[in-house]
């Protein structure tokens, strides 16, 4: 909306053309989004603790962890609520990727909030059946994969590229799209789901990487710079860019609450929602083997839970004490505050190799 106004408004006035630039818009995102998540952060805590939406914590898990019994959860509203009303307001709104953006984290979204209602109404930590929640994320999955294809007519949908090897782009064709996106969206939104189990843990990597895909959207909406770095240019998708900013002065703000001792947790309707979103800014910007190495923190978390069900069904051993890993460690005797800054520094290292695939002519 003060995107549309300042466009009326430049006829009139030059000092408003600043809006055009993606950059002064992104900046503008990221300061709405953290003001917005900041100052709604004690409400919605307050509002959340009187629901007695208060986390259930696993009874096999870390006997530190008993003391956040209680603790509110579904925080992730918090954080959907700031980018929404932040890209309403900021965003281009004639640019179809940021309504596909906005597609994905409400639905996933409200995916998340029925799985944890279900926890914490029924006391069941596991929440929504596992093939309910597959099945309602394969659809968001195909219908995103669709729109990119037949609606928004996004290029290079047929071929990926491959990173440190950028003249190699593998040919894919729709249907192979199609599945790459499902397994992308959906695997990034679960994986993001198993990051989030300790104070702050998953919101600086969610951070990071947000700052990552925004720097390969912005070269991707620009078509010199695209072909001088040997990225694939996407028409538009510098307008990715403003979204990534409100992801990431929305999950600041949150950080702010939920840093150790948290005051309130993300829940399913968050971790799940930004992590099908990021998967989703990945595939539109046709960087999605780089958001795997982006994403690596992620990507280990998930792979150490399939390693300890894969094992254990099997073998009826156990790889790790617990998993996800973080679990792990806190069993090994780190204290929670070490596993949590030492994955965000691994989360950065991720980040730098990422940013390392961008080849120079």
């Amino acid at each position: 909306m003060l995107y549309l106004l300042a466009q009326y408004l430049e006829k009139h006035i030059g000092a408003f053309r600043v809006f055009d630039y993606v950059t002064f818009r992104a900046l503008l995102a990221g300061i709405f989004s953290l003001s917005i998540s900041m100052l709604l952060g004690k409400p919605v805590i307050s509002w959340l603790t009187s629901l007695k939406i208060g986390q259930t914590v696993r009874s096999d898990g870390p006997q530190t962890h008993l003391v956040k019994s209680g603790t509110p959860t579904m925080g992730g509203v918090l954080i959907i609520l700031s980018i929404i009303l932040t890209t309403l307001f900021v965003a281009d709104l004639s640019n179809q990727y940021i309504w596909i953006l906005l597609f994905v984290l409400i639905t996933t979204g409200a995916l998340g909030f029925i799985d944890d209602y279900r926890k914490i109404v029924y006391k069941d930590p596991k929440g929504l059946p596992p093939r309910a929640k597959m099945i309602g994320q394969s659809l968001i999955a195909l219908i995103t994969g669709l729109y990119l294809v037949y609606v928004v007519e996004m290029p290079n949908t047929t071929e990926v590229v491959v990173p440190f090897f950028k003249s190699i782009q593998y040919p894919f064709g729709v249907v192979g799209f199609l599945i790459l996106t499902y397994f992308v969206i959906v695997g990034s939104s679960n994986a993001v789901n198993l990051t989030d189990g300790l104070d702050g843990l998953v919101s600086v990597p969610i951070i990071i990487v947000s700052l990552g895909l925004a720097i390969f959207a912005y070269i991707a909406g620009h078509k010199i710079f695209a072909n001088y770095l040997y990225l694939p240019h996407i028409p538009l998708a510098h307008e990715v860019v403003v979204f990534c900013a409100a992801i990431v002065g929305a999950t600041l703000g949150f950080l702010w609450f939920n840093a150790h001792p948290a005051q309130v947790f993300m829940g399913d309707v968050g971790a799940l929602a930004l992590g099908a979103t990021l998967g989703t800014i990945a595939i539109i910007v046709r960087q999605e083997i780089v958001f795997g190495i982006m994403g690596g923190l992620f990507v280990i978390e998930a792979i150490s839970v399939m390693l300890q069900v894969g094992s254990y069904k099997l073998r009826k051993k156990r790889i790790f004490l617990m998993a996800p890993i973080h679990h792990h460690f806190e069993l090994k005797g780190w204290k929670e505050t070490q596993v949590v800054v030492r994955f965000w520094i691994i989360s950065i290292i991720f980040l730098l190799i990422s940013l390392s695939t961008i080849k120079l002519r």
